[in-house]
């Protein structure tokens, strides 16, 4: 899965850098105070912005009866100005311009028509409505595609209001793992789409999430001028008295800052080969070193425990680096950059480290720490010079190379010295802030 997020980053990069100024343009137009469509005038029921390179927004601007077995939104007694059975469709993920990952997307139906269902289940406030399919189970487009642009919507559409979550093609393993963090949005039941026959009635209705591109947060776009650094906040008030239910089994001398080693499983490539090595020297340095093995099982108030008591996170490329949301502000972040994989690290990870306020530094190995020596001759085009060498498109058997068949050794006096750098660093935050 996180081979197809690359594949979808690497392949669509020059298309998204080509219009991200006229977006940015677009979206300034549009400064969010003034275009929410909940605000949209009141002949116009049903409105939906398609303006956007990412997304659609559409609003239901009145009483709306949710029949979930057709998908559908009825706008209850409809105004006189909108045509009869007057209807919109919407896909409500925030991924538009990738064809084929929105046909997979449930697609939801508006409509004015004046007959509508008999209502079961009346909620006196309105509904955001947004999908959990496409990318969503892979951790780091939970956040990229989901839970960051639920943020922003919340924050753009509905500041400071009651509403209630609908989510389709939501797998319950899906909602049970992001139960605490949904909750935070919102303390009532989620309707899940998946498995909900009642009709529901709501005051108004949302359908659809605002992105502001790869893991970003621009408080310019935003009515509340929320930034990332909220964004961190609002997880630690989802997850930080959770330390109490998960405690860290990890006690470190107060003389030690921590260092969280993220640990990759064989089969999935980016291993680190000399795991126990660089544990350690990294001891030697002067850390405490926790090997942190995530699963799709893992409590995220147990992950959140553990990584938010850190001073440091180091990990190879991958989603499990999706974690270092969890690390608090000050801390370090060591993104290990395989070879061909340079600047993904900075649109995946780097950006929203800087943005929360972490101290983000890259350790790009060399060719010598890659196993691609052992197979390909290190003056080939593919070692020597990885960026020519994939061109401007990456085909499955590209990807295959740098991401399946790749793991790490790191050259053991090199990221010593290198670890003698970050030490400085988070030795300085624990002082600060224990």
């Amino acid at each position: 899965m996180y081979q197809s997020c690359l594949s979808t980053i690497l392949n669509l990069k020059a298309l998204h850098s080509a219009r991200v100024d006229q977006d940015k343009k677009d979206l300034e137009l549009k400064s969010t105070s003034n275009w929410t469509p909940l605000q949209s005038p009141k002949e116009r029921q049903i409105s939906c912005d398609r303006s956007h390179h990412s997304y659609d927004l559409c609003a239901i601007n009145g009483p709306t009866i949710l029949h979930p077995i057709t998908s559908t939104f009825f706008l209850v007694d409809p105004s006189t100005s909108s045509p009869p059975s007057f209807a919109e469709k919407i896909r409500p993920y925030p991924r538009k311009w990738e064809n084929f990952t929105m046909k997979k997307i449930k697609e939801l139906t508006i409509t004015s028509t004046p007959q509508t269902p008999r209502c079961e289940v009346q909620h006196n406030v309105p509904a955001l409505v947004f999908s959990a399919g496409g990318y969503n189970g892979n951790f780091w487009h939970d956040f990229n595609d989901g839970l960051i642009p639920l943020f922003i919507t919340v924050n753009s559409v509905f500041p400071d209001q009651d509403f209630v979550l609908v989510i389709t093609e939501a797998r319950d393993t899906w909602v049970t793992k992001y139960a605490d963090l949904l909750q935070t949005f919102s303390k009532h039941r989620i309707i899940n789409l998946n498995n909900d026959n009642a009709t529901h009635c709501f005051t108004s209705a949302a359908l659809g999430l605002i992105s502001h591109g790869f893991m970003s947060i621009n408080p310019a776009l935003m009515p509340t001028s929320k930034t990332f650094t909220h964004f961190r906040a609002f997880l630690d008030k989802a997850y930080g008295l959770g330390q109490r239910n998960y405690p860290s089994k990890h006690k470190s001398p107060a003389a030690r800052p921590r260092l969280v080693l993220a640990s990759r499983k064989g089969s999935l490539g980016r291993v680190i080969l000399n795991q126990a090595e660089v544990k350690r020297v990294a001891e030697e340095v002067g850390f405490d070193v926790i090997v942190f093995k995530p699963t799709p099982r893992t409590p995220l108030q147990e992950a959140y425990a553990v990584v938010n008591s850190s001073h440091v996170m180091v990990g190879v490329h991958g989603a499990a680096l999706t974690h270092s949301l969890f690390l608090r502000p000050g801390s370090v972040l060591v993104q290990v950059v395989p070879l061909g994989l340079e600047g993904l690290g900075e649109m995946c990870f780097g950006k929203s480290a800087r943005a929360m306020g972490l101290e983000y530094m890259e350790y790009k190995i060399n060719a010598e720490e890659s196993s691609l020596v052992e197979k390909y001759d290190k003056n080939e085009l593919l070692i020597r010079d990885p960026t020519a060498f994939r061109g401007k498109n990456w085909s499955d058997a590209i990807m295959t190379i740098y991401l399946k068949e790749q793991n790490v050794k790191f050259e053991l006096f090199r990221f010593k010295e290198y670890l003698k750098q970050v030490y400085k660093k988070a030795k300085r935050f624990m002082d600060k802030e224990g």
